[in-house]
């Protein structure tokens, strides 16, 4: 097919005034009439899903086969697959959220009535697609695109170790079968490394500056100063946005705060359910909302043209992160706005996603170690043989199985005969590569020059320049501070903010036997639910530990003066009575002892007591030390670890009890006193904290 022919699809998809861009013939025309590998490395809102489905309609259109598509992210194949229809290209997708779909998928492909298949990285080591879907396709791939491309290189900022299996799919295709590599997020690092794994690939790179995108940058230590400038704010900024947040806790709080303000902004995170995240897409791209507030599961490929705005509310972990997710703006109007807040908290969350992002050596030498001596073994009883986290074990899990040092059917893994040896070199060069990018962060938002210029020549942009528009182009550099009442509103917000404390259903299966011999006889029966009579009720945190709202006044009573102050019993005693008001109603308090601090929570809890009207009864008392729940790093450990420390002692008052802790972790303590307390006859339990840890759950 020639130009004239691809351009009239092209408008076919757009619209009559529909005209390529500069690259996008090229990049067609070598794909699909030149059967060619492309690198395609252009500017987020370039039409790079434009490229692979034309190419696709043209490569049909001669009898070829299905393309393969690789997507990360659901919201992104949501988008793509609205984009095919218009182009008249039937495309369907396997993910998890769809397995009732994928008898009608096969038959599509059977019948081939498929012309794109969209399925995410993690499909490839999914044994129903392998024994399934893919022999349909294997031998009939018409083209094989892989979209977010710096995925496979763990240089890239979002490297994920199932695009690894994507290079050995490529290997074994037929030289004669195109390849369409796309991303907008590639350094020449990145790019070297991609091309070095995908033989043949060859390079189409165009430039990175969005003309339409202001950006600013705005230093406001306080979470509430940041609320409250983005109520003052957003309300004057043209279109929909986005404003993106670094933890889920972040999203549902800057939500809320900005709902109670007026403002029409709806949470979007990874805890949603597929349906609700499809719902709120919509919303976004119906203007009927604001802003999403959003963590980073909405984001690569998630395209609307006339976003108008994205803010963040931290600064994100690297320049390559950053300009993906501002470049979602401004790709289809004059003027669009990126503003990036920074705060306090930033380095201490990029500390934490640095230190959890590959799983350190020792720890994958042990995970082989115990899976060499059993025939097969769940997760969990991966995890009861070690004190790690359920998402540091999975992530060792997915790179030694990249690796093949690993499989799995079904939920069992076990160890393969093939050796492993740990490249420590390459996870500390990588390790070093992700602290010099935060550092590079910390230098774009002190930068003085062109913001727009900074960020293109950190992504080696062929021809980078000044924007021109930038506020520090323009001059605009003063900032306008928000009203001190809405300041003190967003303070206020806050330090009313409450948190769940959701209570523990079940006993970890592999150490039920342990939690049978240890807890009352009639506090255990055979199966691993908790009795509901004996389980926690729902209870609250007051905050998060060190934020911005009770959290550093926590912080700083627990390990600086010793003593809780007033302003925290206060705040206490008002979130149990009226924001909270647990039914039944406590009829008395009670506290989790310390070992290391004996007085300084039954200090708290008696003040509380006495504030709430309520007795104080100092029934549980330690019987021996244990480690801080902190360093126990999953439930079996977690619980292991409480197992006969504690004993309830004395006749109990009647009636339920307000159980009180100065920090929460796990949730295993609640659960373990709330079973013993109502085993020996207390009535319900009411787990209060003045703090749930952070990040882990966060």
């Amino acid at each position: 097919m020639d130009r004239l022919e691809a351009e009239r699809l092209l408008q076919q998809m757009l619209g009559a005034d529909a005209r390529f861009r500069d690259g996008q013939w090229e990049a067609i025309d070598r794909a699909a009439n030149h059967r060619q590998r492309l690198l395609v490395v252009q500017r987020t809102g370039w039409g790079k899903s434009l490229v692979y489905f034309l190419a696709t309609k043209i490569l049909r259109d001669a009898g070829a086969g299905p393309t393969l598509l690789i997507s990360p992210l659901l919201s992104l194949m949501r988008n793509q697959i609205a984009a095919a229809e218009r182009a008249g290209i039937r495309a369907l997708t396997i993910h998890s959220e769809n397995l009732a779909e994928w008898p009608q998928v096969e038959d599509a492909l059977r019948a081939n009535r498929c012309d794109v298949l969209m399925v995410s990285p993690e499909r490839l080591s999914n044994a129903g697609f392998l024994e399934k879907l893919l022999p349909l396709l294997a031998a009939r791939i018409g083209l094989f695109v892989v979209d977010e491309a710096h995925c496979i290189s763990d240089w890239g900022h979002d490297f994920r170790p199932d695009y690894r299996r994507i290079v050995r799919v490529l290997r074994h295709l037929p030289a004669n079968v195109p390849v369409i590599c796309t991303t907008a997020t590639a350094n020449n690092r990145v790019v070297q490394d991609v091309m070095s794994q995908v033989v043949s690939l060859e390079l189409s790179r165009g430039p990175l500056i969005r003309p339409s995108l202001r950006l600013y940058n705005i230093r406001l230590a306080d979470q509430a100063e940041r609320l409250a400038w983005l109520a003052q704010f957003v309300p004057k900024l043209s279109g929909n946005g986005i404003i993106y947040t670094l933890t889920i806790q972040d999203a549902r709080r800057v939500a809320e705060f900005l709902q109670r303000e007026g403002i029409a902004a709806r949470q979007y995170h990874a805890d949603l359910e597929g349906e609700q995240r499809v719902q709120l897409e919509q919303a976004l791209l119906r203007n009927e909302v604001k802003a999403l507030v959003a963590t980073v599961a909405l984001g690569m490929g998630f395209d609307k043209p006339d976003l108008g705005f994205v803010i963040h509310f931290q600064r994100p972990g690297s320049v390559v992160a950053y300009y993906q997710q501002v470049g979602r703006a401004g790709r289809a109007v004059e003027t669009a706005y990126g503003v990036l807040l920074s705060g306090r908290e930033d380095d201490e969350i990029a500390d934490y996603f640095i230190r959890t992002a590959f799983p350190p050596a020792e720890f994958m030498q042990q995970v082989l170690a115990v899976l060499e001596k059993a025939t097969g073994m769940t997760i969990e009883e991966i995890g009861a043989a070690l004190n790690c986290r359920r998402g540091t074990l999975e992530k060792a899990l997915r790179l030694l199985e990249v690796d093949q040092a690993v499989e799995h059917r079904k939920t069992v893994w076990s160890r393969t005969a093939n050796p492993w040896t740990p490249d420590v070199m390459r996870a500390e060069q990588v390790t070093a590569l992700r602290r010099a990018e935060v550092e590079q962060m910390r230098r774009y938002v002190e930068h003085t020059g062109c913001l727009m210029e900074f960020l293109a020549r950190a992504l080696d942009d062929p021809s980078p320049a000044s924007c021109g528009k930038c506020m520090n182009c323009t001059g605009q550099t003063h900032r306008q501070s928000p009203p001190t009442e809405l300041v003190q509103r967003a303070v206020e917000f806050l330090r009313g903010d409450s948190i769940l404390l959701s209570p523990r259903l079940r006993w970890p299966k592999t150490i039920l036997p342990e939690v049978q011999r240890a807890l009352p006889a009639d506090a255990v029966v055979s199966s691993t639910v908790i009795p509901e009579p004996l389980r926690a009720q729902p209870g609250r945190a007051l905050c998060i530990w060190g934020d911005a709202g009770w959290g550093r006044e926590v912080a700083d009573g627990k390990y600086v003066a010793g003593r809780f102050s007033d302003a925290l019993l206060e705040a206490a005693a008002r979130l149990v009575r009226e924001k909270w008001n647990p039914q039944p109603a406590p009829a008395w308090v009670a506290a989790v002892p310390s070992w290391r601090r004996p007085e300084l929570v039954r200090d708290f809890a008696t003040r509380l007591a006495a504030k709430l009207g309520l007795p104080f009864a100092p029934l549980i008392q330690q019987l021996r030390d244990t480690q801080p729940q902190k360093q126990m790093e999953n439930s079996v450990t977690q619980l292991r670890n409480l197992l006969g420390a504690f004993a309830v002692v004395g006749d109990l008052p009647r009636g339920p009890v307000l159980l009180v802790d100065d920090l929460t972790d796990s949730g295993w303590t609640m659960a373990v006193l709330s079973v013993l307390l109502q085993a020996h006859g207390s009535g319900p339990v009411h787990p209060f904290a003045l703090a749930k840890s952070s990040p882990r759950n966060s």
